[in-house]
């Protein structure tokens, strides 16, 4: 699968330009060919294009989704799920801003079901910390963090159902849980794809995460500075910002 028919979009928060820039350039540096756009989900871009119109409210510094009745821990928590409305390619990948890529992008295919409508890590449910990401509240949900790495394949019918609407009237937790599609239609990725630092069980010794996810927070924020693969999140970091 070419990266030609690929978008790759990362969650852009305006607090973390950093984890944005690092994740950025670990795809740029690990990937062979570049042949494919990236692009942030950024959502007073996508408000400014009539494509994001859910009622927000700001309390004490956090992002309120009215719809949902529940807190947004990023900013793109919701306008995630409109990757498909602005992709130009086949397919789309998402990814959330806290994660590196350690290796190419495109040898994702090699691991996806390319005949189901999204692809994911299906993570274990599991009830995480009620804070993450410099203090922001999280909510629990069902499919908890599949949503953060998602392969879309733009042109498959079940994803008519995804449509600009139902993204501004559902509650985020039905949005996270793949409401449009049956639980059959989702493919399943190897845990690689979607490696939970803190969470996920550790690879067999020498084998490295394709996609690492700080979830719980990347390393320059207070207490994971020396969390697990922080080397890495720094690495990137620093060759982001010597560019």
């Amino acid at each position: 699968m070419g990266g030609r028919n690929l978008t790759v979009f990362i969650g852009y928060d305006t607090r973390f330009y950093d984890a944005y820039i690092a994740a950025k350039t670990s795809i740029l540096q690990n990937s062979l060919m570049c042949n494919f756009k990236i692009r942030p989900i950024h959502l007073d871009k996508l408000r400014a294009m009539g494509l994001y119109d859910r009622p927000t409210s700001l309390i004490n510094n956090q992002l309120y989704d009215e719809i949902s009745q529940a807190p947004m821990a990023t900013q793109f928590a919701i306008s995630r799920f409109l990757c498909k409305q602005i992709c130009t390619t086949k397919y789309a990948l998402f990814i959330d801003c806290d994660m590196i890529v350690t290796t190419d992008i495109v040898d994702i295919f090699n691991d996806a079901d390319l005949s189901k409508p999204v692809n994911v890590v299906k993570h274990l449910h599991y009830m995480s910390d009620c804070v993450k990401m410099d203090g922001q509240a999280q909510s629990y949900y069902v499919r908890k963090n599949w949503s953060s790495v998602m392969l879309i394949d733009c042109e498959h019918p079940a994803n008519d159902l995804l449509t600009r609407d139902l993204i501004n009237t559902a509650p985020g937790r039905e949005l996270h849980a793949f409401c449009w599609l049956k639980l059959e239609d989702i493919g399943a990725l190897p845990q690689k794809w979607n490696y939970l630092v803190g969470h996920t069980t550790p690879l067999p010794y020498g084998a490295m995460p394709s996609i690492i996810h700080y979830t719980d927070g990347i390393p320059r924020l207070d207490g994971y500075h020396d969390c697990e693969y922080a080397d890495l999140w720094w690495r990137y970091y620093y060759e982001a910002m010597e560019c």
